[in-house]
């Protein structure tokens, strides 16, 4: 526990550091394009409609998914799906992306996880404001369900914070996982609902263990979470066993991401 306390207290005490990193890297990586900083938010777009047109209009027939229409229900799933994604993906190579920076100056490298996930903020934003957007032109407005986002946001934080720290280190001393990591977040696309609702997939008594397992997802249960915000579902305290679940897998990475990474980190640059 105490190289998790360390690994967060690193966090808060390095706070300034995490922002201003992550605004520099913002820029630098579409300073080059013509667009710059509008890609953050054009991609996603394009993705988006690609996925509406396959799976909205081609595999569900326009048809409404828990009364509401299909691209509010994907919305929701789709963009939460993003950030997760490029968070992940990001967390696992950033130490190894920022070694040269690392073997030169002397700062904690615990922050360079959060450092990717604040610089993907930019896009999560643009994209957040396009889903209210739409939400509200659909007759969707807030109720107090909406309250609980901010606690599955703070969920989503939490676990790619602590999988960003576990993934981080692993990719330093087994270069070849970040790339099976990448095989890997392409499964998790079909299995964590995005695009998919399991319910209907799956209807009847005989295949509800095949909805109960897909449930215990880590990621499943932000985006269902995010959905039981924004459609006024339910509330997290009624999804008792998915919830205790997502909190024991995530202290369980925290931990053991913690452990191995302060036991490994003063030699980073010896195993690059």
């Amino acid at each position: 526990m105490n190289d998790v306390k360390m690994i967060i207290s690193e966090q808060f005490n390095n706070f300034g550091i995490i922002r201003r990193i992550s605004k520099y890297e913002e820029k630098a990586t579409y300073q080059s394009h013509y667009l710059g900083l509008i890609w953050q938010f054009l991609n996603p777009a394009i993705q988006i409609g690609i996925y509406y047109l396959v799976f909205g209009i081609g595999v569900n027939q326009g048809k409404k998914v828990d009364g509401v229409p299909f691209i509010i229900w994907m919305l929701i799933g789709i963009i939460t799906w993003f950030f997760v994604n490029s968070s992940i993906l990001g967390g696992s190579n950033s130490i190894y992306k920022q070694i040269g920076m690392v073997s030169k100056m002397k700062f904690p490298v615990s922050i360079l996880p959060m450092v990717n996930i604040t610089s993907n903020f930019v896009s999560y934003r643009a994209m957040m404001l396009l889903l209210l957007a739409s939400m509200f032109g659909f007759g969707i407005f807030p109720t107090i369900y909406w309250l609980q986002y901010f606690y599955y946001f703070f969920c989503m934080i939490v676990f790619l914070f602590a999988f960003g720290v576990l993934n981080s280190t692993i990719t330093i001393l087994v270069r070849d996982y970040h790339i099976m990591l990448q095989s890997i977040l392409r499964l998790l696309f079909y299995l964590s609902g995005p695009i998919w609702n399991f319910e209907k997939m799956f209807p009847g008594n005989k295949h509800q263990w095949v909805v109960r397992l897909l449930e215990l997802n880590p990621i499943y249960y932000i985006i269902d979470g995010f959905r039981d915000s924004f459609l006024s579902k339910e509330w997290f305290w009624e999804k008792g066993t998915q919830t205790l679940f997502f909190w024991l897998v995530t202290g369980t990475i925290l931990i053991v991401g913690s452990h191995i990474h302060m036991k490994f980190r003063t030699r980073f640059v010896d195993f690059i």
